[in-house]
């Protein structure tokens, strides 16, 4: 039995129109979620880093009839690349470290991880590949971290250590002239979290922790397997297959590509992330995200560098779009059954997040099209 709940808060700073295309978006994700038989979801307005109306369906465990709420620690993918690319900026701008690298983003990947220089550069030296490229997704550098894998039910998720992405790099070239145009790359950010670990001597997972989410409060955030206080929360992920909806359980090992595509939090976490990208309008708060990367350098990387396609446009590991006349800045996730977005529209420090725990695999070409639609519709409920 599929349970609904929608809670709408209504701030007194709020003007009535903030959420007015809410209940469009909350009315085609339940049509996305009824047509592709999604076991549970999450939709939540975020303004001013605040929850300001939320929309769950489903359960986030089915065994055990657990409903999803705002406590379900969903998995968010590719979301995660955006706490990488914030992490690289506090390097650049000395943030959390006694010497800055001013010019981090222009020197050559190669400097900090020498390994990348096994891999093939047919267009001539791979120093040319940039951090800004890395960061941008225009570096040439492959999609998927495996070379070649042949889906046998034996083969790791992802590859479980640094050691074995490196003896792969002999077998991987790059797709296009660095810098010439986009190409997403996963193995991209597992090399910037290489850079952050050279930089600082610090371990990726150990400098999300210290420098984003302790600092943010994201008490709830954290990568690879849940821990034993946490598994009640834990969403399982599901896909529909032609006779069923088949559990797959709540946890995977993505191994050494966490950097891309690890990071487990339930929503409240995800809005603490947008009020911090999103800005605030107390001074002693948005002074505290100051400390952690100035505004300006966050909104930098907001600029667009390439051309994604007709609608989208790619910052530093930010999709840029605009709609309405509007700038929004977001991202999307998409592992082991989960798929996940945020949008955030800067001048109005409003962002919406969605998150579904099953995927399609009978028709996947529609069920993206749904979700497409879920996107758009969520879109709106971001403007005025």
């Amino acid at each position: 039995m599929r349970r609904t709940l929608t809670l709408l808060v209504l701030l007194l700073a709020a003007p009535p129109a903030a959420s007015a295309q809410w209940p469009a978006a909350v009315a085609e994700m339940d049509r996305y979620v009824q047509a592709d038989r999604i076991v549970g979801s999450a939709l939540v307005l975020v303004e001013d880093g605040r929850i300001v109306a939320e929309h769950y369906t489903g359960l986030h465990d089915r065994n055990n009839n657990v409903a999803a709420d705002r406590n379900t620690i969903w998995h968010w993918g590719s979301i995660t690349k955006t706490l990488t690319a914030v992490a690289v900026r506090q390097l650049e701008q000395g943030s959390n470290r006694p010497r800055p690298v001013p010019d981090l983003l222009d020197r050559s990947a190669v400097e900090f991880v020498p390994e990348l220089r096994r891999i093939h550069d047919p267009y001539g030296t791979i120093d040319a590949v940039t951090v800004r490229m890395l960061l941008s997704h225009s570096s040439g550098l492959r999609n998927g971290t495996w070379p070649w894998a042949r889906g046998e039910a034996w083969e790791p998720f992802e590859p479980t250590e640094w050691d074995q992405l490196v003896a792969m790099m002999p077998y991987m070239q790059l797709e296009f002239a660095p810098g010439s145009r986009y190409g997403y790359s996963n193995p991209a950010f597992v090399y910037l979290a290489r850079i952050i670990q050279a930089i600082t001597g610090d371990p990726w997972q150990g400098r999300i922790y210290k420098t984003l989410f302790m600092p943010l409060g994201m008490q709830a955030s954290y990568f690879g397997l849940t821990p034993v206080q946490l598994q009640g929360q834990r969403s399982h992920n599901y896909i529909v297959e032609r006779t069923d909806v088949a559990d797959r359980g709540p946890d995977f090992d993505p191994g050494v590509t966490i950097p891309n595509g690890g990071w487990n939090a339930p929503v409240t976490d995800l809005a603490r992330w947008m009020g911090f990208l999103a800005g605030s309008s107390d001074s002693a708060t948005q002074a505290r995200y100051d400390a952690l990367l100035p505004r300006r350098v966050l909104e930098e990387m907001w600029e667009p560098v390439v051309r994604v396609d007709a609608e989208q446009e790619m910052g530093l590991s930010f999709f840029l779009r605009r709609e309405g006349g509007r700038r929004l800045v977001g991202h999307t996730g998409t592992q082991a059954n989960f798929r996940s977005f945020f949008w955030l529209d800067p001048a109005s420090r409003r962002a919406v997040i969605g998150v579904v725990n099953t995927s399609n695999d009978v028709d996947p070409a529609a069920s993206a099209r749904g979700f497409e639609a879920v996107m758009a519709a969520a879109r709106q409920a971001l403007s005025p």
